[in-house]
Formats: C-alpha cells, structure tokens, sequence
C-alpha cells in the first residue's frame, strides 16, 4: 500500500455549523467533495448510499502520493477509534509479518522481530552515503561499519541489535526533540531530510480544516503545543509492500473533536522511519459526525493518505506508479468497506 495521503480541505470548517444524515449529504460536506476532491455525481451517489469512494489526488512533485477515500458508516465513531487500536486484529492482517507496542518509555526489549532480513543484511555490508538499498542516515551508516565484525558468524545477529539499538534511540530522540531527530535519508544521490519533506507534506495545497489547527501544529511542533484532547501511542511492523519487507516507525496520534464540532476524532499515523520505499508518509482519517439522533449513530469516515517516495520518475518510474497507485487506490476502497462492515456488523 501507498502510504500515505493528506488533510481535509478548508471547506470542511463551514461544516461546524451543519448536521449530517446518512441518506443525504449535506451542502458544505457535498461542496467540499466535489470542489476539493472532484468527484462525480456517480460516486457522491455511491457515498449516500454507504459504499466506499477512493480518488487519486493530484500530486505536485513526481514522488509524491495522495489518495482520499469515503464511507458512510452506521455506526459509532467511538467503534473505529477502538479499531485502531486492536493491535491483535493488525498482527492477523497478512501484510503484517511482525508489529509490536513501544511502551513508556521505549526500551530494546520492545523490539522482538523488528529485524532486517538476509538479503538486507548482505546489501549493508556494501552501503556507503549516497549508494545504499536501505534508507538510513549518513552517520547509521558509518556507525554501522565501525561497530559490525563482517566476518564473524553472528553478523546477522550484530546487525540487528545495532538496528534495535538505533531505533529505540532515535525515538527517544524524537520524544524528546520532535521532527528535528527525523534526520536525513543518505541512502540516494541526492539527501533527503524527513524533517522538510514533512512539513512540505502538512502544506498541501487545498488541506487542513480550519476547525483542526491545534492538531496539525502539534504534528509538526510535537512534542511541545499538545492538545489536552490528544493522546499518542508508538508502535513499529514489519509489512509486506513491494520486493521485499519494510521496517516501519510509527506515531499514532488521535484527537477527540469539541462537541459543537463536525470532526469527532482525527487521526494521524505519522511514520518516523522505513527501511525502503517510503521517504515520507502520513495516514489521516477523519470520523465526519452523521446524525445527531443517538439510536441510530452514524459517520462519514473519510481517509486522506500521503505519501513520499523513491523511484517514480522517469519512464520505468512512471510505471510503476501507475500500478502501484491503482493498487492502493483498490486496496484503500477494499480497507473502507471492511470497516463498515466490521463496524456495522458489531454495531448490530
């Protein structure tokens, strides 16, 4: 899956004035999707009837990845907040090959499984900066060198502690500090730094609701300006995504909206690191309020995921971004109606 996609337009802060109903979208919510989003007549209709809408959104740099996604869910807002974090029901998902929970505070011991393969493994004995198939920071890297006996029969069991032992202290780096500790990709040519790319990511052209600032300062000030509404969790997984698995980092933080407000919870999942593919990435989801009368709940849950990654310019990289978007695209649609089913059918 493409990670990531981006914020709710502007026009979805007149909806603090506007109640929503499943049958029928309401003015703002419909403007918003078709002016912001551009959707049809056909998938507005497909929306009010609750199955799920996905649209590639339009990107303004050539590894850059947006995509949106709809549904209305009959059901409590609270049930997909509760979903989000079942982390048993993750580790069942077939793409998850390995997830586990940091607790407070991270320590080594949180890491079992959070482990590079063979191949990968091979591919760092021969990385240097600006020439390395696993994303890592120029000092990782020369660090790495210096601490690895190459020759030694352990060596696989070397790098993966050196690789845990990192993880654990960037993310205290990160609790203590913020993006500054998100550092700078080596890996390419051409250096990467997460912090910047991050930001320009947040600045998406038509995005944030302007109900939501809080939200949106804390995930570029975190750790200072939080919310009292916000609370945050960390975890990292190991996931089948293209030609091999991807070891990720990631802040999950979730925001309960004001009661007067069209928004009852917002959620990030802001990745801190991935061994391939993804330079930056940052999943939204938004519980859109869909009736005020409390026996029959409902909510418009709308996805925005954003992405920065390597490899999609030029003719081959061309490609294989329009088979990768077309897959995620599906895979978002099909992840939507799965949620309203699970939601629906707990609900019942």
């Amino acid at each position: 899956m493409i990670r990531s996609v981006m914020p709710i337009a502007a026009t979805l802060a007149a909806l603090a004035t506007t109640a929503l109903s499943a049958a029928q979208l309401k003015p703002d919510l419909e403007t918003y999707f078709r002016q912001n989003i551009g959707l049809s007549e056909d998938q507005l209709s497909a929306i009010r009837s609750g199955q799920s809408v996905t649209k590639t959104l339009p990107p303004r740099t050539p590894g850059e990845v947006f995509l949106f996604g709809a549904i209305y869910i009959q059901a409590a807002s609270e049930s997909y907040v509760q979903l989000t974090r079942d982390v048993e029901r993750l580790r069942e998902l077939p793409s998850y090959l390995a997830l586990g929970v940091f607790a407070e505070p991270p320590q080594f011991s949180h890491l079992n499984g959070f482990s590079f393969d063979k191949e990968d493994i091979q591919a760092l004995r021969d990385c240097r900066p600006g020439d390395c198939q696993i994303q890592m920071p120029a000092s990782s890297i020369e660090e790495l060198h210096r601490s690895i006996n190459w020759s030694a029969e352990n060596v696989n069991e070397q790098v993966n502690q050196f690789l845990q032992k990192t993880a654990v202290q960037r993310l205290l780096a990160y609790q203590q500090v913020g993006n500054e500790a998100l550092g700078v990709y080596n890996d390419k040519h051409d250096p990467i730094e997460v912090q910047r790319q991050f930001a320009f990511m947040l600045g998406y052209d038509a995005a944030l609701p302007e109900h939501l600032p809080d939200f949106y300062h804390y995930l570029l000030a975190y750790p200072r300006a939080k919310p009292p509404s916000v609370e945050d969790t960390f975890y990292w997984a190991k996931v089948k995504f293209g030609l091999k698995p991807t070891l990720r980092v990631v802040q999950v933080v979730i925001m309960r909206g004001k009661p007067a407000s069209p928004i009852a919870y917002a959620i990030a999942e802001k990745q801190l690191y991935a061994s391939h593919y993804f330079e930056t990435a940052l999943d939204l989801s938004y519980c859109v309020r869909g009736g005020d009368d409390p026996s029959h709940p409902g909510f418009y849950l709308i996805k925005i995921l954003g992405s920065e990654q390597a490899g999609l310019t030029g003719l081959k990289g061309s490609i294989i971004r329009k088979t990768a978007v077309g897959r995620s695209a599906s895979s978002l649609r099909d992840a939507l109606t799965t949620i309203r089913d699970t939601l629906e059918g707990n609900h019942q």
